[in-house]
């Protein structure tokens, strides 16, 4: 079952109900040949949620990796995530970048704005995910993070004045519905689909993302 909620100008996202981590992670192995690795959970303690990993004041509570040899536990394996989220089924599904994909990570302000942005200039988009902590992930086709401060400065921006970020190799973007602290779930914005199984290069979305991040200053 799908719902829709109300972002900034009116945009619309699309909000998938019902499913497991167990379900999503191997889903997005299985349908879209992700890598896949299971992270940190939340806990109930005292009547509050806290993260997996016992920090007090963890700064990604319930979506971080849990340990540094992350990127070695990365599956493509629907069957090992499957296993994986057998062992541990509150675990945060995180998506290694720099592998299938990078990711574009701006505001959610920025981010509705670029959408709507790219909806009239008719952009074919990749999937995209809002997370509880007001930040959207552009998925793009890997390289990004090497292309973007040409690209930015190509049109007429610093990097360093925009809040806009390339996750490459050595990153990670927490997928739906993985639960972050008590803000709510991660989301898709833009959701995958046989549509988008194809992913636009940075340079297609630089533009409008550019000129959401300038006007969100």
């Amino acid at each position: 079952m799908e719902e829709t909620i109300a972002g900034p100008d009116a945009a619309q996202i699309p909000q998938q109900r019902g499913e497991s981590l167990l379900e999503a992670a191997v889903r997005y192995a299985e349908e879209r040949h992700w890598d896949v690795f299971p992270g940190t959970w939340l806990e109930a303690v005292e009547g509050t949620h806290r993260c997996s990993c016992g920090q007090p004041a963890c700064a990604a509570p319930g979506a971080h990796p849990v340990g540094d040899d992350w990127a070695t536990l990365a599956t493509g394996s629907a069957t090992v995530a499957r296993r994986l989220w057998q062992k541990q089924p509150d675990a945060s599904i995180l998506l290694p970048t720099g592998r299938t994909f990078d990711a574009l990570d701006v505001t959610e302000t920025a981010g509705f704005l670029a959408l709507a942005r790219m909806e009239r200039m008719e952009l074919t988009l990749g999937p995209v995910t809002l997370s509880p902590n007001r930040r959207m992930q552009f998925f793009v086709l890997p390289g990004a993070s090497a292309k973007l401060p040409d690209l930015v400065r190509k049109l007429g921006w610093s990097l360093g004045s925009l809040d806009l970020t390339a996750l490459g190799e050595g990153s990670y973007v927490a997928a739906p519905p993985t639960r972050f602290g008590s803000r709510g779930a991660v989301q898709w914005a833009c959701r995958p689909t046989a549509a988008n199984r194809w992913l636009p290069d940075a340079e297609e979305l630089i533009s409008a993302l550019a000129y959401a991040c300038g006007r969100d200053r």
